[in-house]
């Protein structure tokens, strides 16, 4: 049965439609290699089917073109000029239609995706994706209380679960500014961990560091030489963590100062090595202080109290403290105890704590 020219067209697509079909069952059995798209297709099977697909297509047009024109005498070349333009819109939209056809590579690409590099910051976004932007609060260009930065600082946030009272280190605006600058892991880790090796346990850091905030600007090293150098005057470790917990500002002064001070008490109050390092361990902040307050009762006690410079040592070997009393309680509780209650000299240095208790007077 001879086909009109007007139903060769749908013909054709009827076909062309059978042959897609099977292609595309063909190519879920047989993988091809194939370059993966941007949106998961493959490039290279299908211009080989659609290649195929074409070539067919045109020599089964040409075969019935043929045929018709031996039959009907009243085909001319306009109307296989309308044939073909008829055909050939119907061919490039079922080209696109192949273009939709998932290849065997697209779960393998979905599986790339997540190595795709990030979006730009600079691609534009549209009204919706905008609202659902949520932008942190501005930091704030000054502030009179750290509070306003700690949601912005993992440093200062530590420095919290560590027990660092930020209230006390905010009165001091330097050292605020010191803590905004540093860095947790680059500044402060190594300085916790030199610590806890000297002996302060993780309990005590937080009052440690709210005293001593100054540490952070020390240099590290020099806090292990001064260490060293305590070590090296025969105190013990237990002697050096006791020491810094009473003293935090000890690891703040130079080893130059440090045997200042040991030789100043050693020589002034004329103790052994074996009695100065006692003194200083039981009172370390003999060593960070001022000297003026203990040269002042050291004066009082010989010059206005009367007592002998054995007795002065007798009494401040007892009671570290009575070196830096204050000098006009001292002055009081001496004349309530030696004059009112008729306690002499002796009985006071053998009993010292005489002068280091409140009396009503």
């Amino acid at each position: 049965m001879a086909l009109s020219a007007q139903q060769i067209p749908r013909w054709f697509n009827s076909v062309k439609l059978r042959s897609l079909i099977n292609a595309a069952q063909l190519t879920k059995r047989f993988t091809r290699p194939g370059r993966t798209l941007l949106h998961g297709f493959s490039a290279q099977p299908q211009m080989s089917s659609d290649n195929c697909f074409l070539q067919w297509g045109f020599k089964t047009y040409k075969t019935s073109s043929l045929w018709n024109s031996s039959q009907t005498t009243s085909s001319s070349s306009q109307e296989n000029n309308s044939a073909q333009s008829t055909l050939l819109p119907s061919m490039n939209e079922q080209s696109e239609k192949t273009q939709k056809i998932p290849s065997i590579d697209s779960e393998v690409f979905l599986e790339e995706l997540d190595d795709l590099p990030p979006l730009s910051p600079m691609q534009p976004i549209s009204e919706e994706e905008a609202i659902q932007i949520i932008a942190a609060p501005p930091l704030p260009p000054s502030s009179f209380t750290l509070q306003d930065y700690v949601d912005h600082s993992e440093t200062l946030q530590k420095l919290v679960l560590l027990g660092v009272d930020l209230s006390k280190i905010e009165k001091h605006p330097d050292a605020a500014n010191l803590l905004l600058r540093l860095d947790f892991e680059a500044d402060i880790k190594q300085i916790l961990l030199f610590l806890k090796d000297v002996g302060i346990e993780d309990n005590q850091l937080g009052a440690f560091l709210t005293k001593n905030y100054a540490i952070f600007s020390e240099d590290l090293e020099n806090m292990k030489t001064r260490v060293a150098y305590l070590h090296s005057k025969n105190f013990s470790k237990a002697d050096v963590a006791q020491m810094v917990r009473k003293a935090p500002f000890l690891l703040n002064f130079s080893v130059e100062r440090l045997d200042n001070r040991l030789g100043f008490f050693q020589k002034e109050l004329q103790l052994s090595v074996k009695k100065t390092r006692d003194l200083v361990v039981r009172l370390p902040r003999l060593l960070t202080g001022s000297l003026e307050p203990v040269k002042e009762n050291m004066k009082v006690y010989h010059l206005e109290l009367g007592f002998k410079h054995n007795e002065i040592q007798h009494m401040i070997t007892k009671i570290p403290k009575m070196l830096t009393a204050n000098k006009r309680k001292l002055t009081e509780t001496f004349d309530y105890v030696h004059n009112v209650m008729s306690i002499p000299h002796h009985i006071i240095v053998k009993f010292p704590q005489f002068l280091n208790r409140n009396y009503r007077i």
